[in-house]
């Protein structure tokens, strides 16, 4: 088999030339992008730490009501985050938010009308099923590589490696929904006098709100589960006590700040989820 390897085709020396040639000749739009998400991030980082936590957790809770008109999980969720300020956990538990928050506004901003245009164009979607896949099966810690190359460390390239993992989640559940339209509805639109507009606006995309909704909830869960692996590269919040742990196999803090990303994910996706809370 030897002569299998001798001629190793040069799919790492490839990587690396396009990532150098990116860096080199795309410095002006990664500077732009760079200031639009520490913008973004700073803005989000300064609605949750610049009230009181109680105030914001109160805020969480009149959210929860409205969403889901339950007292079962606005209880919960109000326990869960007394439960957050109790570990003295509220500042990393405000800067993973943050991280998750930022990530949902990039992924369904980019996500949805991709999406869009995917159920539209079968051929389109075709070509891009493969990059999907490729997105979501990569090893996560491989997207910490170019991020640093293009951003150094800090939020910006962990919420760049988070967008990157999370990004497919809502392009395939608003493909989905969006084809999965019923023609009579579309048809109905039509037989009106409805434009091609009209009939996104008016029959697809409430037909998919559904599944866009998935799509939000399977950002949210996949963007926390990104919270370790973002502080690798410097990002803050709740990742952090659980790498300092690993480091110094401290298996009281381990637990404690794992058991917070879990009481956390719990609280986000109940929030989002219609259903009893008990």
């Amino acid at each position: 088999m030897e002569w299998l390897t001798e001629r190793k085709l040069p799919v790492g020396d490839i990587a690396s030339a396009v990532f150098e040639w990116i860096r080199d000749n795309a410095e002006g739009a990664l500077d732009a992008m760079a200031v639009a998400m520490e913008t973004l991030i700073d803005a989000i980082l300064w609605v949750l730490q610049s009230p009181p936590p109680l105030l914001v957790v109160l805020a969480f809770v009149a959210l929860t009501w409205g969403m889901q008109r339950n007292w079962k999980t606005c209880l919960l969720v109000l326990v869960g985050f007394l439960f957050i300020l109790n570990q003295d956990y509220w500042e990393e538990t405000t800067e993973s938010l943050t991280l998750v928050l930022s990530a949902c506004v990039v992924c369904m901003a980019i996500g949805v009308p991709i999406g869009i245009a995917a159920a539209h164009r079968p051929k389109f979607y075709r070509g891009l099923r493969p990059v999907l896949d490729l997105m979501q099966t990569l090893p996560t810690f491989v997207y910490l590589i170019p991020a640093i190359v293009f951003f150094g460390i800090g939020m910006v390239p962990g919420l760049i490696a988070t967008v990157i993992f999370v990004l497919p989640a809502p392009i395939r559940m608003t493909q989905l929904g969006v084809a999965s339209t019923p023609d009579r509805l579309t048809e109905a639109v039509l037989a009106f006098g409805g434009t091609k507009r009209d009939v996104l606006l008016k029959a697809e995309l409430p037909y998919a709100l559904p599944q866009i909704k998935a799509g939000l909830n399977q950002t949210i869960m996949l963007a926390l589960s990104m919270v370790v692996v973002a502080a690798l590269v410097g990002a803050d919040g709740l990742g952090v006590p659980v790498v300092r742990a690993l480091n110094q196999v401290n298996t009281s803090l381990g637990f404690e700040s794992g058991l917070v990303i879990v009481v956390l994910a719990i609280i986000l996706d109940r929030m989002l989820n219609k259903g009893d809370a008990s």
